[in-house]
């Protein structure tokens, strides 16, 4: 069955002797409270394992501020560490109540997903809880955060170019894995790509997280259509907000987005810039292809000895085809990855060795 990942849901849907409501609907306390608030957390939902109130509030010493990682439009990110002594991260679903249904939906379509998915490029889902109506997601704890962070500052170190090669890299292998179908036989599209959703660990290798708004494709489908466009801004793909229409290439121009943010050192959407310079696309496109002017949006930080120039226009070609308006136009996660190996291979060798000329296209 090709949507084996959401089948829980869909068993009680179709037990009308069970449940006659929307599976999507938020639901009451009963319905999620768990039946033993004391005993140790066991696995029930895909090999995730199941938490309590309980256990949550211990991992991360009542919610205390020390803990606190981060901050979204979801709640927050605290760090944990569970009774087996495992450090987790911990996202704490806190919604206003005319959100609570959203919430529930996404809180929902994360365990499926991540549960059913295995890739050492997508973060790992140790469990989750859902006691009453209080809603938690458990991960494995990332020790260097988020990608955005370390590109603008905040006390995070700056990444050299090729650390941001290594980091681009295996961000496309992650998406590339989801548009395969080779996990759960259909594509997925992740549809919120940014780079606050790539997690480094200690070795700085990428991580995409935060499965919330994903979206399983039609089978055979490439195309789906949607009454809202869900996403964030500055990584919108222009088709899917102009039509509703997402594509596997939705993601791919989100990747794109990051390429430039990893090339440039700059947000893709800055309000503290000038009118005609907040959005990033917008700004350096029509210089990605000029080598006589493309040294001017490489980030200052990046360490000149640290790139070829060869690396850094073919990079940036690779990035101005991934944010193309025309969907049909834009590279394949398959092909980002194929063409951010060459551009590895190239930036290691020393100048004037292993060059290679290429089209800009």
């Amino acid at each position: 069955m090709p949507f084996g990942l959401v089948s829980a849901w869909n068993k009680r849907r179709r037990s009308k002797s069970q449940d006659h409501s929307d599976p999507w609907v938020y639901k009451p306390v009963e319905f999620w409270q768990l039946e033993d608030q004391t005993t140790q957390s066991t696995k029930r939902h895909h090999g995730s394992s199941v938490f309590t109130l309980k256990e949550m509030e211990e991992a991360t010493c009542s919610f205390s501020e020390e803990n606190l990682v981060g901050k979204g439009g979801f709640g927050r990110v605290y760090r944990g560490i569970l009774r087996s002594g495992e450090v987790v991260a911990i996202k704490k679903m806190d919604l206003p109540t005319f959100k609570e249904a959203e919430g529930e939906r996404e809180f929902r379509v994360e365990v499926d997903i991540l549960s059913g998915l295995e890739h050492p490029n997508l973060v790992s889902l140790i469990g989750y809880c859902a006691d009453g109506k209080h809603r938690f997601l458990v991960y494995e704890y990332l020790q260097n955060g988020n990608l955005q962070d370390h590109l603008n500052g905040f006390g995070k170190a700056k990444l050299d170019w090729p650390s941001r090669l290594k980091v681009a890299l295996g961000a496309a292998r992650g998406l590339a894995y989801l548009h395969s179908s080779s996990a759960i036989g259909i594509p997925i599209v992740h549809r919120d790509f940014k780079s606050t959703n790539i997690l480094l660990n200690e070795n700085f290798e990428a991580k995409i997280s935060d499965f919330g708004l994903a979206k399983l494709m039609p089978e055979g489908q490439e195309t789906f259509v949607t009454a809202r466009v869900l996403g964030t801004f500055g990584y919108f793909d222009p088709e899917y907000t102009s039509t509703g229409k997402l594509t596997l290439q939705s993601d791919v121009y989100a990747f794109g987005v990051v390429l430039l943010e990893l090339l440039t050192g700059r947000r893709a959407v800055d309000l503290n810039q000038g009118p005609s310079d907040q959005n990033l696309v917008l700004q350096v496109r029509h210089i990605l292809n000029d080598r006589k002017k493309l040294h001017k949006v490489i980030d200052p930080e990046i360490g000149r000895s640290s790139y070829t120039l060869e690396s850094i226009a073919m990079f940036a070609n690779l990035a101005s085809r991934c944010v193309r308006i025309e969907s049909s136009k834009r590279p394949s996660m398959v092909e980002c990855v194929k063409e951010l190996q060459t551009t590895i291979y190239i930036n290691s060798k020393p100048i004037g060795m292993g060059m290679m000329t290429f089209k800009m296209v």
